[in-house]
């Protein structure tokens, strides 16, 4: 066939004479072009996904700097710039082969992938990878949160490795691959149904939260938290932060925009009409989960502390909190319930948040931006929640089989107990994985900052300088600090004391700039 200009042209030059032919040849030329077409506009849509919860890692940086005390800032914001390095790593040598790595539609099912490390593997398509790549750092993410201000460096880089490489992969792969055992796309799901979670209040928050509760646990409290120097019990928890509301809620914005890609970008393809209700309803029951959990959060701290004081006073924190754990519970059951279904989720989600938040203060457990409540609790709570509100159309729009339908539907509570199952089963493959992971970290003493850096705070003793200039200076603390490390290692001063922030004198700034003009 020679060059020609269009498919016509070319179809005509080979069924000249041939009607039925020339049909057929412009039907399939088309078909292949929009096949191209269909799919460069899916790998879009997940790249675009992906980038948006990719930036969910600047909300975490923001609320977890925020968050706790400005001695500490510095650090906190090199962990989440190693969530991304680092997790980048671990997910591209062996967290997504462990993941989905020889996913087959139909094949046995299997416990972890075994193929496709190093993205070695013919046919992976890399939109996907970078999409869940963009997942995997949040889990990280979440539990650098609550071990903040005195964990070592070294302990974060193994421990982030760890739960993106290996602990992460697992929960996915039971969840979502065509080989998982509680997976709802195998050929024969578990009891005819299969969990359902779209885009991952349990492998996701939950995993994230488990692993914070246990370091958490075997970390201990940071430095006075709940006893003072002598060791003796506070009557109440000495609060450590946060240190800038502003940042907390710069950074709660930033990973409510983010969740638009999370959640409808979990749909995976947006080329269909039914894909694009999908999606749509998922964006809409984030923002409903999301609000419902603002105000539930604010509205039941003020009737609380108005009881307890007489006043009545708006917990901003509270707030903030109680929407992302909404945001965390409705992520698994975004595409499967309803509208009002997605706001009462957010509601029971804010009081979820409050009563857990209270509850491991008392078990003395310190989280220092309530990573716990918000993930693991909330998370918990959201995949439990599709065993009540999964409606069958929704979940049949979705994808998901409906063998097993929300009880609140006439589904008998199988749904239910599948997906209780689900949540105790990612609560109990991170703490068996991270009990002794976590341990054997601090029998090899890698585990916990000493206290005089802790004192002095990360920033100063471990890099550089401080993220803010100081308006105080513990000079005594920074002097027994160096003399400490003279004594290990035999090097002077290894620590500067920063220069304190001199206050404002505008009187002065004004007859300075008055002086400099008549120069």
């Amino acid at each position: 066939m020679s060059e020609c200009e269009t498919t016509y042209d070319c179809c005509a030059e080979t069924f000249a004479d041939d009607v039925t032919g020339l049909v057929q040849c412009i039907s399939t030329a088309n078909d292949a072009a929009n096949a191209d077409v269909i799919g460069g506009l899916d790998a879009f849509f997940l790249i675009f996904a992906g980038a948006l919860v990719f930036f969910m890692q600047v909300g975490f940086a923001m609320l977890l700097a925020g968050s706790i005390r400005e001695k500490n800032v510095a650090n906190v914001l090199l962990w989440n710039l190693l969530d991304s390095a680092g997790g980048a790593l671990a997910f591209w040598s062996i967290g997504f082969a462990l993941a989905y790595g020889g996913d087959t539609p139909g094949g046995p099912k299997t416990f972890v992938g075994n193929t496709g490390f190093f993205l070695a593997t013919e046919g992976i398509d890399l939109h996907f990878w970078f999409f869940q790549f963009a997942f995997s750092c949040a889990v990280s993410s979440i539990t650098a949160g609550a071990v903040a201000e005195r964990t070592k460096m070294t302990a974060y880089l193994f421990f982030s490795f760890f739960l993106v490489g290996f602990v992460y992969p697992v929960c996915a792969h039971s969840y979502w691959s065509y080989n998982g055992f509680l997976s709802a796309f195998t050929a024969e799901p578990f009891m005819g149904q299969g969990v359902i979670d779209l885009a991952g209040s349990g492998p996701v928050h939950m995993c994230g939260g488990a692993a914070a509760l246990v370091m958490c646990v075997i970390l201990g409290p940071r430095m006075g938290r709940f006893y003072d120097s002598e060791g003796n019990l506070r009557d109440e928890p000495k609060p450590m932060g946060p240190h800038s509301v502003t940042l907390m809620f710069l950074g709660t914005f930033g990973l409510w925009f983010g969740w638009y890609g999370f959640n409808p970008g979990s749909v995976l393809f947006i080329s269909t009409d039914n894909q694009g209700n999908v999606a749509g309803l998922a964006a809409v029951n984030t923002t409903l989960g999301a609000a419902g959990g603002v105000l539930a959060g604010l509205i039941t701290s003020t009737i609380i502390g108005a009881r307890k004081t007489g006043l009545y006073e708006w917990d901003t924190t509270a707030a903030m909190n109680g929407g992302l754990t909404g945001l965390a519970a409705i992520t698994a059951g975004c595409a499967s319930v309803e509208p009002w279904a997605g706001f009462l989720i957010g509601i029971i989600a804010g009081w979820i948040y409050l009563s857990a938040s209270k509850l491991i203060l008392k078990l003395k457990i310190d989280d220092a931006v309530d990573a716990i409540p918000v993930h693991l609790f909330g998370g918990a709570w959201g995949v439990i929640a599709c065993g009540f509100f999964s409606n069958p159309a929704r979940m049949a729009a979705s994808g998901v089989p409906t063998a097993h339908v929300g009880v609140f539907y006439g589904g008998g509570g199988t749904l239910l107990g599948i997906q209780i199952l689900a949540v105790l089963f990612v609560f109990g493959w991170t703490s068996v994985t991270f009990v002794p992971f976590c341990l054997g970290l601090k029998a090899l003493n890698m585990l916990r900052i000493d206290e005089l850096e802790e004192e002095v705070g990360m920033d100063i003793s471990r890099h550089k300088g401080p993220a803010y200039r100081p308006e105080v200076v513990d000079e005594g603390a920074i002097d027994n600090l160096n003399q400490s490390r003279h004594k290990a290692t035999g090097v002077l001063a290894t620590v500067m004391t920063p220069e304190p922030e001199k206050p404002a004198d505008p009187e002065a700034e004004f007859m300075a700039i008055i002086n400099d003009s008549k120069k």
